[in-house]
């Protein structure tokens, strides 16, 4: 009903306006008529007027009306400025539109022939609006630094240098593909741009890449790697060494029987062999329950999803096998990952290459042999690739003539003209600080990693990684931080937040050449659970390991003439002591025990040479045990026991036999004789005095670094290169220095040459102080000087006027006498003589009228200025 609504009233209002129209018809045709009733004019003058009042308020009625249009955000979208691009971005050589034509009927047989296949990426539009060949946008580059020489430096700066922007749609390939100057200018691109980019620099370094189209994974696309395990957490394959068999020569002693029983040990291997199989089964059945639930959701798109990655072939710089280089992550891949699901073409600088081959079951049987036509279909015949043909049969093998009419016959082929991009620009602050801003993020599975660039962060932080024990990285459980550039040394630092250590590693050049520090966090300060490393090579007493607690503190020692490997020290509870405010005796702890272990001496007879050496100073008792003889089973030992005035110094030592206890292994070997036991013993106290020294001095050393420690810590002073200017404040405040000091010499030159008071000044023997008599004699000299050079400057004016004229006057003389027999030629030469030479007199009579009216205004310029001379002002106030 709703719907018939509308139609009647158009019906209805139809023949209205028939009536309306024949009323008018009837009214123009008798206007006699019309005049002859006023009474019937006036009543269409009131309903005009009725109607004009309606249409009035009909319009107030639908001014009450409003609508508001909705604002719809649309994207903005960044336009363009190109005038900065040089002629190849936005123009195309015959060459490369050529190039263009092939490619374009490449694409047009491609698609006739496999109309099933996408489409391929081939002439996408730059940054300029212009087709370009994908090809000819890749440009071999080799960067001056060192770091992108290997393709591992080269793709991870790639990776932390470029912000990826994800495909939109993801199913379709780019409309644009901007050269990799620009990419690495602006930051920012999509995977084939920095595919573009790591080709390029792989390409330039030596390696044989190639950029690859194809289809991937959701997470590799999106660059998502949440699922992933960080490469740093990674542990690297450890290559076994093979055991050599000794060789078994015929008289070497054959080795005891083994008596256990064979049944036994049979059914021992193969209980350790179950349960290892059980343990493994489990293990593996609790990875495969963890996959499941970390497994990601189903992708509607998966196999669709188009990605660009790039690939490195064997061959060139040592590389032993195939590859892929993943640009968004900096990772590389075996051709065979699962993460990469197709092909559809690849393409470097020389050629363009279509898989032919299957790739149902992804990218893991593809055969990269780029000269089987089979397989890859190539774009441009000249290849550098060795190419498989198949003989024909019908060929006859003896027509040698055929042959060196084709051998004569020398194709012409299409090659690719040169890249048409700019070249890079990278500088050195630029490529240190690897990441936009100098900071990224990224987030892998149970673990957050962050990057920094070098002198970003004032304690020179470059790396951070986070290790947590969930997915949702709440519960913290390890920090790992990577330094650089920093004076003392810290390379890396590992904090273990369940159990509260702290690992600290240096690298070589420390002033007391430590290694590694292992500590508590909670306990920093001396006399705690500790553990140091040394670099033992570079430090004199060869210390390797020092291990401290409370209590005790051991030292490990290599290569020392004394042979000492191994000392062991246990304190005691340090005693109370009332000492005066201010004093500064440290209250030591006291040492109860101290053993000291040495390698064997082949100079000394084995029960000569001491294997360990105890000194029980609580108890004021020194053991000494030997090295075993080579057919002895146990070893000789010595004891001692400390005369009450050893401490004494100066004092003469007194021993009688009882102070002492020996066992001899040997029993027919002569003993010792007694001045021989007593030069021992003096040698021992002497050592004892030594070792004591020694460990006071070990604790003092502690102490030194951990102060030092805290100081650094406190300060975290960088090392800057003399040759990074930009960072180097005091070679930049040298070199400010520097000039300032050439800035003020040249400005001091200057002043010399333009200073108008320097000649009369020499003429008086350039006093230091001016009195009065001497200023007003400057003034008038100056002021005379000036005034005789404005009249001589008129006066050389006035001369060339006067020149100039009467040559004039000369030529005309001369025009008048010879007027009669004068030719056109010669005329219009003395009329542009004239004309010239008249030009010369106006320009001399202007300069002189100029000269005459500034003249006045320089002498009361130069007044001025001697009245306000600092030299001279105190005269003429």
């Amino acid at each position: 009903m709703a719907d018939d609504k509308p139609e009647e009233t158009t019906t209805s209002e139809t023949p209205i306006i028939e009536e309306e129209s024949s009323e008018q018809a009837k009214e123009e045709s008798t206007p006699i008529e019309n005049e002859a009733t006023p009474t019937i004019a006036e009543e269409p003058e009131e309903e005009a007027l009725e109607e004009s009042e309606n249409i009035q308020a009909l319009r107030e009625e639908l001014e009450k009306i409003k609508v508001v249009t909705p604002q719809i955000d649309l994207p903005v979208t960044e336009v363009e400025d190109i005038s900065g691009y040089p002629l190849s971005y936005k123009e195309n050589e015959n060459k490369e539109t050529l190039v263009l034509q092939y490619a374009e009927n490449f694409r047009r047989q491609y698609v006739h022939l496999y109309r099933d296949r996408k489409p391929l990426l081939l002439n996408p539009l730059n940054e300029c609006g212009t087709e370009k060949f994908v090809c000819t946008t890749i440009r071999p580059t080799l960067m001056p630094y060192q770091e992108l020489y290997d393709y591992d430096g080269a793709a991870e700066f790639v990776s932390d240098y470029i912000t990826f922007v994800s495909l939109s749609p993801a199913v379709e390939l780019p409309k644009t593909l901007y050269s990799p100057a620009t990419v690495l200018k602006k930051q920012k691109g999509h995977c084939f741009e920095m595919s573009t980019l790591l080709c390029s620099l792989l390409l330039g370094a030596g390696y044989d890449a190639y950029v690859v189209s194809g289809y991937a994974t959701r997470e590799t696309c999106l660059c998502d790697e949440t699922r992933e395990i960080c490469p740093l957490m990674q542990k690297k394959e450890q290559v076994k060494k093979e055991e050599h068999k000794k060789e078994s020569k015929k008289y070497t002693v054959k080795p005891p029987k083994d008596l256990r029983s064979k049944f036994i040990m049979k059914q021992e291997r193969r209980k350790v062999e179950e349960q290892e199989k059980e343990e493994e089964k489990r293990r593996k059945e609790e990875e495969e329950k963890q996959a499941e639930l970390e497994k990601p959701p189903p992708d509607d798109l998966f196999g669709l999803r188009i990605h660009s990655w790039v690939l490195v072939l064997s061959g060139k710089r040592e590389v032993p096998e195939n590859f892929f280089i993943e640009p968004l992550t900096g990772n590389s891949f075996p051709t065979t990952d699962p993460t990469f699901l197709g092909i559809e073409s690849l393409w470097n600088n020389s050629n363009y290459w279509v898989c032919m081959q299957d790739c149902s079951e992804g990218c893991k049987n593809l055969v990269f042999d780029l000269g089987d036509c089979a397989k890859w279909e190539y774009m441009f015949p000249q290849t550098d690739k060795p190419i498989l043909t198949i003989p024909d049969a019908e060929d006859d093998a003896l027509d040698f003539d055929d042959e060196e009419d084709e051998e004569k016959e020398e194709e012409k082929h299409l090659d690719l003209p040169p890249s048409w991009v700019q070249p890079f620009e990278l500088s050195l602050r630029e490529f240190q600080t690897r990441c936009p801003l100098g900071k990224k993020t990224v987030l892998y599975k149970r673990a957050k990693l962050e990057k920094f660039a070098q002198y970003l962060i004032r304690d020179g932080l470059v790396t951070k990684l986070s290790l947590y024990d969930d997915k949702e990285l709440s519960s913290l459980v390890q920090v790992k931080e990577w330094y650089s550039n920093r004076n003392d040394k810290l390379d890396l630092r590992v904090h273990n937040h369940r159990n509260g250590g702290v690992t600290e590693y240096y690298v070589k050049g420390r002033t007391r050449h430590l290694k590694e520090h292992i500590y508590k966090a909670l306990t920093p300060g001396p006399e705690s659970e500790r553990t140091m490393i040394f670099y033992d090579h570079a430090r004199v007493d060869g210390l390797v390991k020092r291990e401290e607690t409370p209590t005790e503190m051991t030292e490990h020692f290599v290569d020392r003439d004394d042979f000492l490997f191994y000392r062991h020290v246990e304190f005691g509870k340090r005693q109370k002591k009332l000492e005066p405010a201010g004093s500064s005796s440290s209250n030591a702890r006291p040492i109860n025990k101290i053993v000291d272990k040495f390698h064997r001496n082949k100079c000394k007879p084995a029960n000569e040479d001491v294997a360990e050496r105890v000194f029980l100073i609580a108890e004021d008792r020194i053991q000494l045990t030997f090295h075993h003889e080579d057919t002895k089973i146990s070893a000789s030992t010595r004891e001692f026991l400390k005369p009450q005035n050893a401490n004494d110094k100066g004092s003469v030592l007194q021993m009688n036999p009882d102070m002492t206890t020996t066992f001899q292994v040997n029993n027919t070997a002569k003993p010792p004789k007694n001045l021989v036991i007593y030069q021992m013993l003096v040698q021992l106290i002497e050592g004892e005095e030594s070792t004591v020294n020694n460990v006071r001095e070990s604790e003092e050393e502690v102490r030194e670094i951990l102060s030092d420690r805290i100081n650094e810590e406190a300060v975290s002073e960088l090392s800057i290169s003399v040759y990074d200017t930009e960072r180097n404040e005091k070679a930049k405040q040298h070199r400010k220095e520097l000039e300032r000091l050439q800035l003020e010499e040249k400005m001091r030159r200057e002043e010399m040459e333009l200073d108008y008071l320097a000649p009369f000044l020499a003429q008086i023997g350039d006093p230091e102080k001016i009195n009065r008599q001497q200023a007003f004699s400057l003034k008038e000299d100056c002021l005379a000087d000036l005034k005789q050079r404005l009249i001589d400057k008129a006066n050389l004016i006035q001369a060339r006027f006067e020149k100039e004229t009467a040559e004039l006057q000369k030529k005309q003389q001369w025009y008048q006498q010879n007027q009669v027999s004068m030719n056109k030629e010669d005329e219009e030469e003395y009329l542009n003589y004239c004309s010239e030479a008249m030009f010369r007199i106006h320009i001399l009579e202007l300069r002189l009228n100029r000269h005459k009216e500034n003249a006045p205004h320089k002498y009361m310029g130069l007044e001025q200025k001697i009245r306000t001379d600092a030299r001279l002002s105190e005269y003429f106030t």
